[in-house]
Order: C-alpha cells, then structure tokens, then sequence
C-alpha cells in the first residue's frame, strides 16, 4: 500500500484527479488530492497574497499531520512547481516524483520565466484587464485539447488563479536529488506546448521518460494510462 499525493494545476482543483483517485482507492491505496489555496472548492481564500509558497506549505501540511511516508508525490502542470519544492524540502518523506506534462523549475526561477514571453504577455495581459492586475481567469479547456466530453465541465469547475505563484521563484536547495524514483510524463497531443523542454531536461538527468498521446489534462484523457504508470511507481518503491 502506498500513499499519493495529487497536486493539480493552475485554474483547477481537486475535482481534476477524480478518476485517477478513485481507481488507485480501489486497488487499497491511501490517495490525498488536496485543492491549493484560493482555487477551486477554496476560491473563497483567493486573495493577492496567496502565491507559490503558499501551495508549498499546503502539502507540505498535509504530508506532515496526515503523518505520511513513503509519499508517491504527483504534480500537474503548475503543480510540479509545488512538488518540486515539497520534494526538495522534505525529501525524506517522498519516495517518488511524478511529472505530468508539469514545470520543473531551477533554483530562482520561476514559472514565467520558463514560458515563451507571448504566452507569459498573455496572462499579464488578461490579468491587468479582468483580474484586477493579479489573478488570472482560466485558459479555455479547448487549447489544453482536453477530450470533446469534459471540455464543458472543466470550463465550468475552473476558477482564477493567483499571478503571484507564477512570478514567484522556486527557493532549491538540491535536496530533490536525493529521490532516486523520478518520472516525467510528456503530453504530446496538444500544442503549442511549454513542457518538451523539460522533457528533455528530464531526459538528461536519468529520469523515467514517457509520452502519451493525449491532451494536457491526462488525467481526464488518458486516466487509465495514467492510473498504470502510477501503480508501477507503487510496484517499484515498496518492494
């Protein structure tokens, strides 16, 4: 039996894993898909100050007084700049790191310095003309080409999401090195993508590399594809 924790992305919550969850849950496993602060089913706390240290110490939280180890931690899109710092300060408590079609920050870096800068204008843009200069309202589930069936109910379920997480940079200290299972899963079926580049950085550093042909929100696409790979990780890191 393991213990995962799902973190979402940006503009969605923990309705996202709803599928993965409830199908790892079957198979006896102990399954946490917290929603962040100021997203979701907790829009109510969105305020300016919320930003990625914030979402750090959410889970880092949840890890702490659910009393866990052995963590099979999972990041989603933005969600991979919260475990990736979770990961590097608690790395004692995280057996694997799972990737999905998420960034990697470096030290100091911070999301939007990883985006192309059109894409980054773009949600400065929509935040300067209906967020109020710091929030950022949700992008259409039909340019992440989530599948025809839940384009609607993701539209609907998404809420706007603080512009402070993705300006602020990641604090590393190197400490995620020390977590020996890492994957990275790459969503090939949507574009114009920013995560190959950390594919590819994956690749380089030894990390598990996958692909599926799929839209960005794998876990509504290609869920039992998705629950497989995570069940390995369970099969690798408790033998």
């Amino acid at each position: 039996m393991s213990n995962y924790v799902l973190v979402h992305g940006a503009w969605r919550g923990s309705w996202i894993w709803k599928h993965v969850r409830k199908e790892l849950q079957a198979r006896g496993h102990e399954v946490f898909a917290p929603t962040l602060t100021g997203i979701g089913e907790r829009c109510h706390l969105l305020s300016p100050q919320v930003n990625l240290e914030t979402h750090i110490a959410d889970v880092i939280n949840l890890i702490r007084w659910e009393e866990l180890t052995g963590v099979v931690l999972c990041g989603h899109s933005y969600g991979g700049c919260v475990v990736t710092s979770v990961a590097d300060r608690i790395p004692a408590k995280v057996s694997a790191l799972f990737f999905v079609d998420a960034f990697v920050p470096e030290n100091g870096q911070s999301l939007h310095d990883t985006l192309p800068p059109d894409a980054r204008n773009e949600q400065l843009e929509a935040a300067k003309n209906v967020g109020e200069g710091w929030k950022t309202p949700p992008i259409p589930a039909e340019a992440f080409n989530v599948n025809p069936r839940d384009r609607d109910w993701v539209d609907q379920q998404s809420t706007p999401h603080p512009l402070a997480c993705f300006q602020q940079p990641a604090r590393l200290t190197g400490a995620i090195n020390r977590i020996e299972d890492i994957t990275y899963l790459l969503a090939t079926g949507w574009g114009p993508s920013p995560f190959p580049q950390f594919y590819d950085k994956a690749k380089a550093r030894g990390w598990r590399t996958l692909t599926l042909a799929c839209g960005h929100d794998v876990m509504l696409d290609q869920p039992e594809e998705l629950t497989r790979e995570l069940l390995a990780i369970s099969s690798r890191t408790t033998r």
